[in-house]
C-alpha cells in the first residue's frame, strides 16, 4: 500500500470514532444562532458547516491544518496537498511517494482533447477546463466501486483514488487549454521528472529562463488552495459529493461557481483596474495622484477592486506573500509598482470612510499583476490558473468528508411569509 493510503488509514478512524461519540454525547449542544439578516445575506458567518482542513479567523488569515500560512509560503504544492490530508507536513519519503503516485495519473484520456477540440474555438477556457472534468467521469474509482457495493468506510479511499488522478491531471488540461485556446501553438507534451507547478510551468510553454516563474507558479498554487469549507467553490462540490456524486461530478460543480465574477474572477478584475490606472498617468503614478484617482473612483460611487475583505480585519497573508515575491523579482515592472503604491495609499484612504470595517487588500489585488509579468496576459485564463489550485482544498476536503461519514447536506429552507411571522412575534 502507499505510503499516503496507509498513513491517512491510521488517522482517520480514530477521528471518526471520536466525531461519532461526539455527536451521541453532546448531539443537541447548541453552536450557532442566525439572524434574519443573515438567513437573506447568504448564510454568512452561521456556523453550519466542519472543515478541518483550514481555517480563516479575521485577526490571522489562513490556517492550513493549525499551520498560519506564512509558515508554508516555501513549500511545493504537493506538500500542501499531503498537509490538507493527513494534517502533517511530509517527510521526504513521503513527498516521494505522492508525487509517484501523481506521476502515475498524469496521462489524460485522449477523449478528452476530442472533446475539447469539438467546442467552438472561442469558449470561455473555464467552461472548456470544467468540461474536461466531467467528461472523465467514467474513469472514477469511487463510482465504480460503489456499484460493486464497497463499505461506507472505505468511501475515502475510493475519494482518495479519484482525488490523486484528477489532480494529477489537472496541469496537463489547463496548459492544454492555454496553448489551443489562445493560439500559442501545439500542446506540450508532459515532463515526469518535473514537479507538479515546474511541470505545469514546461506545458505552458512561456519560457522560464532562470526559473522565476515556477518560483511564482508554486507560490500561487499553494496561496489559492484552501480556504475554509463555506466559499462557494468549496460548499457547492462539498454539497454534491456529499449525495456521493464522485469527485468528478464534485469537483466540476464546485469549480462553476469559481467562475463567477464574485469568486474566482476577482484578480482580472483588480489588474484590469492597475492597468487603468497606468494608462491613465502614462505609467505608474505617483502616489499623490494614486491618493486624488483614489477618491475620485470612491466619489464617483466605484469601489476599488480587491480592497476589503468579508472576513479578515488585516492585510491578507497571501497578498503580503504575494507582494514581497513581486518586491523580490518584480521591482521595476510598471504594473507591480503600481500594486504595490496602491498598498501603500489607498488603506489610507479607506480608513477614512466610516463604513469600512477592512481597508485591507485581499489575495486578488496582486495575484494578477504577478502573472502579467511572465507574460500571462490573458484575463479570461486565470480562474483556470485558480481551480487548479483549489483543486487540492476541494478534493482534500471530499477525502476527509468520506473519512468522517458526513451526511448528505440538507438544510431546511423556510418562505418569507415563516420569517415574517417569526419577527412579528
Amino acid at each position: 500500500m502507499p505510503i499516503l493510503q496507509e498513513t491517512l488509514a491510521g488517522i482517520y478512524a480514530p477521528q471518526r470514532d471520536e466525531i461519532r461519540q461526539m455527536i451521541k454525547e453532546h448531539g443537541d449542544t447548541v453552536v450557532s444562532q442566525v439572524t434574519v439578516k443573515q438567513v437573506y445575506g447568504g448564510m454568512r458567518g452561521v456556523k453550519g458547516l466542519v472543515c478541518d482542513t483550514s481555517v480563516v479567523p479575521p485577526e490571522k488569515g489562513l490556517i492550513i491544518r493549525g499551520i498560519e500560512l506564512k509558515e508554508l509560503t516555501d513549500k511545493l504544492p504537493e506538500e500542501i496537498f499531503y498537509l490538507l490530508l493527513a494534517g502533517t507536513l511530509p517527510n521526504p519519503e513521503e513527498l516521494a511517494d505522492l508525487q509517484a503516485q501523481f506521476k502515475k495519473h498524469m496521462q489524460v484520456p485522449a477523449y478528452v482533447w476530442d472533446v475539447l477540440s469539438a467546442m467552438p474555438a472561442n469558449s470561455h477556457p473555464m467552461a472548456m477546463f470544467n468540461t474536461a472534468i466531467l467528461v472523465m467521469q467514467k474513469e472514477s474509482v469511487f463510482a465504480r466501486r460503489y456499484n460493486e457495493g464497497m463499505t461506507k468506510d472505505q468511501y475515502w479511499e475510493a475519494t482518495l483514488e479519484d482525488a490523486l488522478s484528477i489532480v494529477a491531471k489537472l496541469p496537463t488540461i489547463a496548459a492544454w487549454i492555454y496553448r489551443k485556446r489562445f493560439g500559442k501553438g501545439d500542446p506540450i507534451a508532459v515532463n515526469p521528472d518535473l514537479d507538479w507547478a515546474e511541470n505545469y510551468v514546461h506545458m505552458l510553454g512561456l519560457g522560464d529562463p532562470d526559473g522565476d516563474f515556477t518560483k511564482l507558479m508554486r507560490l500561487y498554487l499553494v496561496l489559492h488552495s484552501d480556504h475554509e469549507g463555506g466559499n462557494v467553490s468549496a460548499f457547492s462540490a462539498a454539497t454534491v459529493n456529499s449525495a456521493l456524486s464522485d469527485l468528478y461530478y464534485a469537483l466540476s460543480a464546485g469549480l462553476n461557481g469559481l467562475a463567477g465574477p464574485l469568486h474566482g474572477l476577482a484578480n482580472q478584475e483588480c489588474l484590469k483596474w492597475v492597468i487603468e490606472v497606468n494608462k491613465k498617468f502614462g505609467g505608474s503614478p505617483s502616489k499623490e495622484e494614486l491618493e486624488k484617482f483614489s477618491w475620485d473612483t470612491l466619489n464617483s460611487g466605484k469601489v476599488i477592486p480587491g480592497y476589503g475583505h468579508a472576513v479578515l480585519r488585516i492585510t491578507d497573508p497571501r497578498f503580503d506573500a504575494f507582494l514581497a515575491f513581486g518586491k523580490q523579482y518584480c521591482a521595476g515592472d510598471p504594473v507591480f509598482d503600481t500594486v504595490a503604491k496602491v498598498f501603500d495609499v489607498v488603506p489610507g484612504v479607506l480608513r477614512q470612510i466610516q463604513k469600512i470595517a477592512d481597508p485591507w487588500p485581499n489575495v486578488d489585488a496582486g495575484s494578477g499583476a504577478l502573472l502579467y509579468h511572465y507574460g500571462m496576459t490573458e484575463f479570461d485564463y486565470y480562474t483556470v490558473l485558480f481551480s487548479v489550485s483549489r483543486a487540492l482544498g476541494i478534493t482534500s476536503q471530499a477525502v476527509v468528508a468520506r473519512a468522517y461519514g458526513l451526511p448528505i447536506t440538507r438544510p431546511k429552507s423556510v418562505p418569507t411569509d415563516w420569517i415574517k411571522a417569526q419577527v412579528n412575534k
